[in-house]
């Protein structure tokens, strides 16, 4: 691993040589690989666009932001400017390195995308993406080469295990009742929280370097804080709330994205503000802290974000009559 490190910051620096020019447009494509940037694309894909197809983004980014915090946990690699004052910290990060989940999102992301639409430029786009996504990791310090190569590998692997089973585990759950569907739904979200914490703990007792600390402050950033459980009880919550919403949803008639544009950029506004009220309203006035307590009001604030995109927002837009129901909308 120290080879690949010593190996890697060489390169990192070599393309952080390519200029300051490419700071503003590398900053650009790593925000097209953030969390927060696919929470604003997948309500836009389920309520404009097609519900199918939004809900199949929702859930693999869900499944790939747990995987990648587990993956994380297991190898406990370090950022590129934590080993480094060389590197030039363009962007703070605060969780372990490898894999990136910037480029394993991506991958997954945009390549399910491309693999729903069956189209050239689909593809060419998606690809486009998932590779100055991973490259502009590396040019603003966040990760070395073997972070973006393992993430667009883990993301290659999930995206092949949606393509080949998702329909099926859908028709599967979509046979069973409407009770047994959230009680899944719920144990699924309870194993990614057992898979979290078990890894948590393995590496509970993790004494971060002092070189990596003291390089992150001197390049005026985050220090590292690598063991985080927060993030668990936010990809098992909206999960849940995603599946909880769905199921309703179709229980009552299900949900179709049609419509002309200004009544689907209304859906997209009215929708947004929902999220809003959810996400960054109980945000700021909910406690959060470590412990148990503060780990279940997570998981309730996000299941409940899940919920509202899935299930309550088209349910207000049908009732204020932005939109109507299908069955075969799910």
């Amino acid at each position: 691993m120290q080879t690949l490190i010593v190996l890697g910051v060489s390169m990192v620096i070599a393309v952080q040589r390519l200029g300051d020019w490419l700071i503003v447009p590398m900053r650009f494509f790593s925000n097209l690989g953030t969390e927060e940037f696919f929470f604003l694309v997948l309500p836009l894909i389920y309520w404009c666009i097609d519900s199918s197809l939004g809900m199949r983004v929702g859930f693999i980014l869900l499944s790939s932001d747990m995987l990648n915090y587990v993956v994380k946990l297991i190898f406990a690699g370090p950022r590129p400017y934590w080993v480094s004052s060389h590197v030039k910290a363009l962007w703070s990060e605060t969780s372990f390195g490898i894999p990136s989940g910037h480029a394993q999102n991506a991958m997954s992301v945009w390549g399910i995308l491309a693999v729903r639409l069956r189209k050239r430029w689909a593809w060419i786009a998606a690809g486009f993406l998932i590779f100055f996504i991973g490259f502009s990791r590396m040019y603003l310090g966040a990760h070395f080469p073997h972070d973006v190569l393992a993430g667009w590998l883990i993301g290659g692997l999930l995206l092949f295990l949606f393509a080949r089973y998702a329909d099926g585990f859908a028709a599967w759950m979509g046979g069973k009742p409407s009770g047994q569907q959230i009680l899944l739904a719920f144990l699924i979200s309870l194993a990614f929280i057992a898979i979290g914490f078990s890894t948590v703990s393995m590496r509970g007792g993790f004494a971060i370097p002092e070189t990596w600390t003291s390089n992150a402050l001197l390049a005026g950033m985050e220090a590292p804080a690598p063991v985080n459980p927060n993030g668990i009880f936010t990809s098992a919550g909206t999960l849940f709330g995603l599946a909880l919403g769905l199921i309703w949803m179709y229980s009552i008639g299900g949900y179709q994205a049609v419509g002309p544009v200004w009544v689907r950029s209304v859906r997209y506004l009215v929708g947004l503000i929902g999220v809003l009220i959810f996400w960054m309203g109980l945000g700021s006035i909910l406690p959060e802290g470590e412990g148990w307590f503060f780990y279940l009001l997570r998981y309730a604030r996000y299941t409940l974000v899940g919920w509202w995109v899935s299930g309550g927002a088209p349910w207000v837009f049908a009732r204020i009559g932005l939109a109507g129901r299908s069955s075969k909308s799910i």
